[in-house]
């Protein structure tokens, strides 16, 4: 068995599994009614990410098996990503306090940590520093920021998918550019994943992904960028620089909550992604519009910071300062009520 048969069995497997779910959902009524915090009108099921948790972790010790992938890395993934996905499941279905889903959270990233042997060496401006037990500590807060901020994304139709599908493909392309095409071999997989789940998600959605889903994706995302540090320190900043939209909307956002005195772990509709929506009418425009900053913008300097003609931390700061602006000129963090 090849590597590309594995992929399209998992994009064929999360395609069948998105439709199935989907079924499931509509039979027992586990649908997202829209509310007054919601970003869409019309009923949907939910739990569709689900799908890309079953057959990616299934793949992972196929790979191993081939010696594809070291056992280690597929532990890695296995072990941090199932703990996050079965919590956001169970929150799907019912409610779990904030608190034990932040130590469920916190478990995962420091199971994921153990594996890896800790966070990877950063580079500053050229010179790289080994921290030690705080860069793991800044590295577990760094994950769980990651998968929650992920969850706060994923509000309108597609957003989610699209942009793990161009951060995996961009960061696929960058380790090929660099000469190490069998670390691109993961990132294309959760790629081929999100694809099949795509199909059902694209505007307008037919099924909505859900915590287990958004969580999921968040902290394996986390992990690939700290994956990407062991390689070397320099690519870490590689895949900051490629999840940039969702870094720069969503904690601009709490930031924004957070100096108001608004109670951040209520739901709500006010990041920039989901004023734009409401401003363009529709959800496409701006999914689209993810999708071609990645492509346009975020790839090439990433691209630049990985064969080394730019210093990592200068890269995010370019990437980024654009990004805010544009959170910055759409509102996010405003109060709702200042809407108009």
């Amino acid at each position: 068995m090849t590597v590309r048969i594995v992929m399209i069995a998992v994009a064929v497997a999360s395609l069948l599994l998105t439709y199935g779910l989907r079924r499931y959902a509509l039979a027992r009524s586990l649908m997202d009614v829209p509310n007054a915090r919601s970003s869409h009108s019309v009923p949907t099921p939910r739990g569709g990410g689900v799908a890309i948790v079953v057959s990616f972790l299934v793949a992972l010790p196929v790979l191993a098996v081939m010696d594809v992938l070291p056992w280690a890395a597929a532990w890695t993934l296995q072990g941090a990503g199932a703990l996050v996905a079965l919590v956001g499941f169970w929150d799907d279905h019912g409610h779990i306090p904030a608190r034990w889903r932040l130590l469920a959270h916190f478990s995962g990233a420091a199971w994921a940590l153990v594996w890896l042997g800790g966070a990877p060496p950063l580079d500053l401006f050229g010179t790289t520093f080994d921290l030690g037990w705080l860069g793991a500590g800044f590295a577990a807060v760094y994950l769980v920021w990651l998968l929650n901020l992920y969850n706060f994304m994923d509000g309108i139709d597609g957003i989610a998918s699209i942009e793990a599908v161009c951060v995996c493909v961009g960061g696929a392309i960058l380790y090929a550019l660099i000469g190490k095409p069998s670390l691109a071999v993961v990132p294309l997989l959760l790629a081929a994943a999100v694809a099949g789940f795509l199909y059902w998600n694209f505007p307008p959605a037919r099924i909505f992904m859900g915590d287990a889903g958004s969580g999921f994706l968040g902290i394996v995302l986390g992990i690939l960028s700290l994956q990407a540090g062991w390689v070397a320190p320099e690519l870490f900043w590689c895949w900051v620089i490629l999840l940039g939209v969702f870094v720069t909307d969503a904690t601009f956002t709490l930031i924004r909550r957070l100096l108001r005195g608004d109670k951040v772990y209520e739901a709500h509709r006010s990041h920039a992604y989901q004023y734009a929506s409401r401003l363009f009418g529709r959800h496409l425009p701006v999914t689209l519009a993810v999708a071609a900053i990645n492509v346009v913008w975020l790839l090439p300097i990433a691209l630049w910071v990985g064969i080394g003609g730019l210093d990592g931390v200068t890269g995010v700061a370019m990437a980024y300062v654009p990004l805010v602006a544009l959170a910055a000129r759409f509102r996010a963090g405003a109060l709702e009520s200042a809407e108009g």
